[in-house]
């Protein structure tokens, strides 16, 4: 499922739901059998609490860089597109955005995305 978070403060962020249920995990929020709920709120009230916990998330996930760009022209290169993407790569955009609420001081709610 696709949901998509919403503050006043900050533009849309799109995310699948089995990538969001960890980042919101570590923000400090718990789910009945590891599911995320369709609708759910980071009240302003939870804000700091959830950056922190987002932020210690992060710094104790290490990116690796397997594949670290080189000058040589070498064939063997993995395409960007094929890379995994890491924990805090998908966090920083909803980390960004729980950060601007935070100075807002104004809700995060999140709900599933429109169909198109």
């Amino acid at each position: 499922m696709l949901i998509v978070f919403h503050s006043k403060s900050a533009a849309e962020v799109l995310m699948f739901a089995q990538h969001a249920l960890p980042i919101l995990q570590a923000a400090g929020k718990s789910f009945d059998d590891d599911q995320l709920p369709e609708r759910g709120v980071i009240t302003r009230a939870h804000l700091a609490a959830a950056i922190r916990g987002i932020e210690h998330a992060m710094a104790i996930t290490k990116e690796t860089d397997e594949n670290p760009d080189t000058d040589d022209d070498n064939d063997d290169k993995v395409h960007p597109i094929s890379e995994p993407v890491s924990f805090r790569r998908r966090a920083y955009p909803l980390l960004a955005m729980l950060r601007l609420a935070n100075e807002k001081q104004e809700d995060v709610i999140w709900e599933p995305a429109p169909v198109w």
